[in-house]
């Protein structure tokens, strides 16, 4: 850009889960800090460059390693056991994303739907078998490819809506759980 330095805003908008905490990263004396608008600083010393699989560091002085993935506009977390996604906006994109509506999470519940239209190419339950988590189901032919539906969880078969042969829509119930 023609010799000039490009600037990033040094404000931004970390959210941890409903949580939105406000921060601020700067250099002090070649080393990152982040400062907190309660006026609390941290210090934070890494080589890490994203992309790279595992965080190493120090934070506050205290070594730090940290598993992470890349999430669109954040990181998913893990340390010590636990997982959490962080997003991190400027001001302007936090604000943006506040104005979002939330998707809500589709539940089929104890409900096994078609993933695709397609032909039932097998049952491999019966009503009243129990099934443990992943133990095949049925499976669904689609675009010449088979399909095999498995159980998420533990459960007892309630009760089975399609056959073998049978040609489903989309969302169809295949079975119920009980």
């Amino acid at each position: 850009m023609n010799g000039r330095t490009v600037r990033r805003d040094s404000r931004r908008i970390v959210r941890l889960g409903d949580e939105d905490v406000a921060l601020e990263i700067v250099r002090e004396a070649g080393d990152m800090a982040v400062r907190f608008d309660d006026g609390a600083s941290l210090k934070v010393v890494s080589s890490w460059r994203p992309g790279s699989p595992v965080w190493q560091g120090a934070v506050g002085g205290s070594a730090v390693s940290v598993q992470v993935r890349m999430v669109p506009n954040g990181f998913r977390r893990a340390h010590q056991g636990v997982e959490v996604t962080v997003y991190v906006y400027t001001e302007i994109e936090a604000a943006a994303v506040r104005l979002m509506p939330v998707k809500a999470q589709s539940d089929s519940g104890k409900k096994v739907l078609c993933p695709m239209p397609g032909l039932v190419m097998s049952i491999a339950v019966t009503e009243g078998q129990e099934v443990k988590a992943g133990e095949t189901l049925a499976v669904v032919e689609a675009m010449k490819m088979e399909n095999v539906l498995r159980a998420e969880r533990d459960g007892i078969v309630k009760a089975i809506h399609a056959k073998p042969g049978a040609t489903l829509a989309v969302d169809a119930v295949i079975m119920e759980f009980s």
